[in-house]
């Protein structure tokens, strides 16, 4: 299981597709995921430190948390079937909730927990993008023109 880091989320041409990016906090591979818009919005709005004027439902998740007394300790990215991916939250008291990617990483990111992925999924969805002295940004420019959502179908 590997720790991950959000690089970001793209749009990506020309489908309009928005796309999670996350990359290994100590190795070179990234995981792409195909999310929602309201979810990618969700995910943008927090790394940019905008609070919107009434919360949002990650937003209300982590204050029915709080005021359930109840603590996320992290979330995995857990499995790869037929193009979805799955994910788990992971509680005090180690309960474990499943849910989609997306919405486990805008919960992480406003609770501050880690996010981590098993090896199985990143072996089989995880990508090394070359030439590492580029920027992030450029370097996830270049990997939307090279990849689509077919990419990720699964055997």
């Amino acid at each position: 299981m590997s720790e991950m880091r959000v690089v970001g989320v793209r749009v990506e041409l020309p489908a309009n597709q928005p796309i999670l990016l996350l990359r290994e906090s100590d190795g070179d591979r990234y995981l792409p995921i195909w999310i929602g818009s309201v979810e990618a919005t969700a995910i943008a709005l927090e790394q940019q430190g905008v609070k919107p004027a009434r919360p949002l439902t990650h937003d209300l998740l982590k204050d029915v948390l709080g005021a359930l007394d109840r603590r996320l300790e992290q979330v995995r990215i857990t499995d790869l079937q037929e193009g979805t991916f799955y994910a788990e939250l992971v509680f005090d008291g180690d309960v474990r909730v499943s849910a989609r990617p997306s919405d486990s990483v805008a919960l992480a990111l406003r609770v501050g927990v880690p996010i981590h992925a098993e090896e199985g999924v990143l072996s089989e969805a995880g990508l090394v993008i070359p030439d590492e002295q580029e920027d992030e940004v450029e370097k996830f420019r270049e990997f939307l023109d090279t990849v689509s959502p077919e990419d990720f179908a699964g055997t």
